[in-house]
This record gives C-alpha cells, structure tokens and sequence, in this order.
C-alpha cells in the first residue's frame, strides 16, 4: 500500500494525495475501509502531518474518502468520486483493464458525441470553427504519430466547446487524459486517409450550420474509429460486466 520507487520530498502533498489515491483506486483499500492513522501514513510516506493533512483534503475534495468523528477517514464508494476530476481519470486509467475502459469510453462518446456535434453546427462562432478547422489541419499535416494524436484530440475537445453548453465541457476537458490513450493505439493504423475524410465531414456540416449532418457524419466517423480499434487490437472491446439484479 502506497508503495512507489520515487522517493518522496517532505512538503510535497500532491505525492501523498496521488500515492494514496492510486492505491483507493486499485482497490487496495476497500470501500468503506479506514485509512491508516496518520501518524501512520506520515512514518509510512517520510512526510510531516501537515502535508498528510493537506493531501487527506485533496482527496476529500475529490470524492475519494470522508472523515467522521471516531470512526476515522473511510473510503467512498466509487460513485460518490468526482469521476472527471483529471487526477481521478488518470488513477482509473492506471488501474484499468484496457479494453474494458475503451468499451466504457466509446460507450460515452457514442451517447453524447453525436448531440455535441449538432449543437455545434447549431450554436458555434467564427472563433470555434476556426478552432475545429485548426485540429483537423494539424492531424492533416501532422508528420509524427504524437502531433497527429494532439491535433486529433483538440479537434475533439473543440467540437464540445462550440456547443456553448458548460454541461458539456467538463467531457472535452477530461479528453486530454482518457482519449489520448485510445488516439495513440489507433494512430498508426493504415485507416488515416479515410479518417481525415470523416473528420472533414464532421467539420463541414458544422461550418455549414446543418445539426442533423453533423450528427450523422459523428456518428460513422465513431462507428469505424472503433471498428479500427478492434481490428488493431485483434478483439472486440469488452463490455462493461451488468451486474446481478436483486430479487
């Protein structure tokens, strides 16, 4: 438990809070479970209470855990966690079964892409097409697979902040961590050609204004990213496992 390599620096409590989060994460502390004491993490970690303190806070703001009097910090279950929080993202990404979180991630992108799109062609400026132009220019002249992944990825995020719809935007902000593990699989396949003509479309209908093509044309650009997910990895994504109904 809250074991790393990476020796850690007195007064550094983002250590602390990631070394610890990683470990609620990873379910080596179960929901519900208390925390060691913290003089406790502080002999564990080689670091002063102030800074277990502080890190015991970041992680309260996250969802994480919960203090009460006599019964200690205690864990939360996972869907009391802030699960767009970037540090949060990053300890599930860490943490996951890969095609398990792509299957989750597609299954997210799939529900609201589409919507993000029209809403776009419907409500974006001169600014935020420019924006969107801007991603797929640079996946078009990009000439490594990392420039390619960047451009991708802020074509995308600029599609949800065109919408003008905040309950949108924390979505294309958490993009940065969970897309870019699925863009650097998919980059180097032979399918890049076809999927600048996709994007383009995507790009077109907006600009045009027309919400139902820019729907339709997120809609197969989705459908063959993930097609082209499973034929580089060479299986289907697992689906997320339905759990038990009580009777």
């Amino acid at each position: 438990m809250f074991q790393s390599s990476t020796a850690l620096r007195r007064n550094v409590h983002s250590q602390v809070a990631d070394r610890v989060g990683t470990s609620i994460v990873r379910g080596e502390i179960g929901v519900g479970e208390t925390l060691p004491p913290e003089m406790q993490i502080c002999a564990m970690m080689d670091v002063s209470r102030t800074v277990v303190r502080e890190a015991m806070r970041t992680l309260t703001g996250k969802g994480l855990i919960e203090s009460r009097p006599k019964s200690g910090t205690r864990v939360r279950p996972p869907e009391q966690w802030n699960q767009l929080d970037p540090d949060v993202l990053r300890w599930r990404l860490e943490a996951a079964d890969i095609d398990r979180y792509l299957a989750k991630l597609f299954q997210l992108r799939t529900a609201v892409e589409p919507a993000a799109a029209a809403l776009a062609a419907l409500h974006a400026g001169d600014d935020d097409i420019a924006r969107i132009r801007a991603g797929c220019d640079g996946m078009d002249a990009a000439t490594t697979n990392e420039a390619f992944v960047a451009a991708d990825i802020a074509f995308h995020q600029s599609i949800y902040f065109a919408t003008r719809n905040e309950f949108f935007w924390p979505i294309a902000q958490m993009f940065e961590i969970t897309l870019r593990q699925s863009f650097t699989i998919a980059a180097p396949g032979s399918h890049r050609p076809r999927a600048l003509i996709e994007h383009r479309a995507v790009l077109d209908a907006i600009a045009a204004g027309d919400a139902e093509a820019a729907r339709q044309a997120t809609v197969v650009l989705l459908k063959h990213s993930a097609d082209d997910l499973v034929r580089i990895r060479g299986r289907e994504f697992e689906t997320p496992a339905r759990p038990a109904r009580k009777r």
